[in-house]
């Protein structure tokens, strides 16, 4: 049965494929940048993949924690991730200056959200299983309403994407709004959750 850290880690598991992805967007760019362009962004992504490193260990070392020490680490987490994002962003946008290299870039940090919140979706309708009916029934609804979500994310980010004029920074937006949405659809799965399990 999930527990307060199953929703904390749905969290936490978000920002760090989208590290991942920011990390792999950088690093497939490196061969088309000047030499001096090349070795800022080789530095970059040390730094960047050193951050990543020690949020992850934050996470596991948080992973068999109680819920006091989850909620404490999540606001460490978050400040990790914010100082990451924003450190990602100046050298995606420097890495990323042609448009089409900023959309594929744009695309795959996507796909990363997608994917995440699928994941949560799919683990959080697997812990339903284990209620009764009546409360498996609600459970499954918020399951449904967080893929839901996620198709909905999906759409508009891929309507962003096959818009393609767009900026970084209103990709960098469109991306910030879908994963403010999936927390909030993660917060009402484990608040469903907490309902159906007398929590």
């Amino acid at each position: 049965m999930p527990s307060q850290a199953h929703f904390y880690l749905n969290w936490a598991k978000e920002r760090i494929d989208e590290m991942d992805a920011m990390l792999g967007t950088l690093e497939s760019r490196m061969s088309q940048l000047t030499a001096d362009a090349r070795a800022a962004t080789d530095k970059a992504v040390a730094d960047l993949r050193s951050r990543r490193e020690a949020f992850f260990g934050e996470m596991k070392k948080q992973s068999e924690a109680g819920e006091a020490a989850w909620a404490q680490a999540k606001q460490q987490l978050d400040t990790q991730w914010t100082n990451f994002q924003s450190e990602a962003n100046k050298s995606l946008e420097k890495a990323v200056q042609q448009a089409k290299q900023q959309q594929v870039a744009f695309e795959e940090i996507a796909a990363a959200q997608v994917k995440a919140w699928r994941e949560a979706a799919e683990k959080f309708q697997a812990s339903s299983a284990e209620f009764a009916a009546d409360r498996r029934a609600k459970m499954e609804a918020s399951a449904e309403e967080m893929k839901a979500g996620a198709s909905a994310a999906e759409a508009r980010l891929q309507e962003l994407a096959k818009a393609g004029a767009a900026s970084w920074s209103a990709w960098s937006t469109a991306l910030s709004e879908s994963r403010a949405a999936f927390d909030r659809a993660n917060q009402a799965a484990w608040d469903s959750f907490k309902r159906s399990s007398g929590q």
